[in-house]
């Protein structure tokens, strides 16, 4: 297989952003693992494993959100055949009301160290690691809002 699986970390921004738990699931491998590291889970490093139970656990944790924006900045992707490997950068915005009703943006700094694999002519990830960078806290506003 030549083509790239470009496109995946955008279809997994939107499917986060969107709330799409169908749309999520299809992106991973049935046998995939998501790694999310102790600055997410505020304690041990948590793997959760297989497509249906990652896009649970991603909705799960973002569900008392008022919304999220993932930006997908730049990816550099290399492919072997029908694997491949990918570090995709992107800035994860987390929008919350803190307890004075203020919308609050927990801007997060962050690179998945993906593994996708290829079966039957399509692209999928097999292994998803989260590496946060740095994160920012601050208040904004959304017009209409």
């Amino acid at each position: 297989m030549s083509d790239l699986p470009s496109d995946l970390p955008g279809r997994y921004a939107v499917a986060v952003d969107t709330r799409d738990a169908a749309a999520l699931a299809a992106l991973f491998t049935p046998d995939a693992e998501f790694v999310q590291p102790p600055a997410v889970t505020r304690g041990e490093a948590v793997v959760t494993v297989g497509a249906d139970s990652i896009a649970a656990a991603i909705l799960g944790g973002t569900a008392h959100l008022h919304s999220t924006h993932h930006a997908v900045h730049q990816q550099v992707l290399d492919a072997d055949g029908d694997t491949a490997t990918g570090q995709v950068y992107c800035l994860a915005h987390h929008l919350y009301r803190n307890r004075r009703g203020d919308l609050r943006d927990n801007a997060i700094a962050i690179r998945y160290q993906d593994s996708y694999r290829a079966t039957d002519g399509r692209w999928a990830i097999a292994r998803r690691e989260l590496v946060v960078d740095f994160a920012e806290d601050r208040e904004v506003t959304i017009p209409g809002a």
